[in-house]
């Protein structure tokens, strides 16, 4: 049976992913509440908020900062991958805003060294791979649950933003479809089985893309899936868009919606120009990396989606905002 856009849309809408980042916009306003400076303190002190946090190096480059935390269950399910992705999404966000990374830390909780000794194998061949080391962290292995969040530290010398794309962008998705799902959860994993090497040159992209000046806005596509990081630029542009969805690439067999909710290893949104599109889409297409143009970005503060021949509105955020406060806090953005 064939699902419609419409379908697409309230099925989108419903994910784990978008309700866990429409939590972001409560997390910034009770933040920028409790601030003496509300929410203009958290524009002051982090000038650029977005997968990292961005502070000017005072040498015209960026120091950027990171954090994720691992949900329980797929720590349960899968501790060694749950260390794998603690350092591989952390290194996914620093390169997505234009960077490459310089360390991590990690925080555990454990009973005893169950599960924690499987996380830290984990964390250590990712570590490996992705050539970043573990310089430190904390540790608690007298806890009932277990817990992992890992942070990140790197440097941009000319960044990639959430706050950057404008109305007559074309909106391109690169993702490496070379793998395949950890099931029975939604994460497409195209890097612990592909050489470690090929892993580091691919990401090497889009520093490259960032200093050559062929993008200004960029986002790694994370839980919320394709649209959903999509809509989370966009969001934070203050723009809107329509979203082919025939156009997205995905890996055969997959079926659209599956592949729309799921978190893949090495995935990005980016908004281009018209002019530097096709720069950008060969260079991917050069690493055998697919990328195409899925739409336009436009004024409207609307996303519409459109697949076979019909279209349907997915999300207006004038009227409901996805990630963003109602203050004006687009500066300091929690992803």
């Amino acid at each position: 049976m064939t699902t419609g856009v419409h379908d697409i849309a309230e099925a989108l809408r419903a994910t784990r992913g978008f309700a866990h980042k429409r939590d972001i916009s409560d997390v910034v306003s009770a933040l920028g509440r409790s601030l003496p400076g509300g929410h203009d303190a958290l524009a002051q002190a982090v000038p650029v908020g977005d997968d990292c946090a961005a502070i000017p190096d005072g040498r015209g480059g960026y120091l950027l900062f990171a954090i994720e935390g691992l949900v329980e269950d797929f720590i349960v399910r899968m501790p060694w991958f749950a260390g794998y992705c603690g350092v591989m999404v952390n290194v996914s966000d620093v390169y997505a805003m234009g960077g490459r990374p310089t360390a991590v830390v990690d925080a555990l909780w454990s009973t005893g060294m169950n599960p924690a000794h499987d996380m830290l194998r984990g964390m250590a061949e990712a570590s490996a791979r992705y050539g970043v080391p573990i310089v430190g962290g904390h540790s608690n292995n007298r806890s009932d649950r277990p817990q992992l969040a890992v942070a990140i530290l790197g440097h941009a010398r000319r960044l990639l933003t959430s706050f950057d794309a404008k109305p007559g962008d074309l909106l391109l998705m690169a993702a490496d479809l070379r793998g395949a799902y950890e099931e029975p959860f939604p994460y497409w994993n195209a890097s612990t089985r592909a050489p470690a090497a090929r892993l580091r040159a691919d990401l090497e992209l889009l520093p490259s893309i960032a200093e050559s000046g062929l993008c200004r806005a960029a986002k790694d596509i994370s839980m919320a899936g394709a649209v959903g990081t999509a809509m989370m630029l966009l969001e934070c542009s203050g723009v809107g868009a329509r979203i082919d969805l025939d156009a997205i690439p995905r890996p055969d067999g997959v079926p659209l919606l599956r592949w729309l909710s799921s978190f893949p290893s090495y995935g990005f949104v980016l908004s281009v120009s018209p002019a530097q599109a096709a720069a950008v889409a060969a260079r991917f297409a050069a690493r055998d990396i697919a990328c195409a143009v899925v739409g336009q970005v436009d004024a409207t503060r609307q996303v519409r989606l459109r697949a076979g021949g019909e279209e349907a509105l997915l999300w207006d955020f004038g009227s409901d905002a996805f990630i963003q406060p109602a203050a004006d806090t687009r500066e300091a953005t929690y992803v």
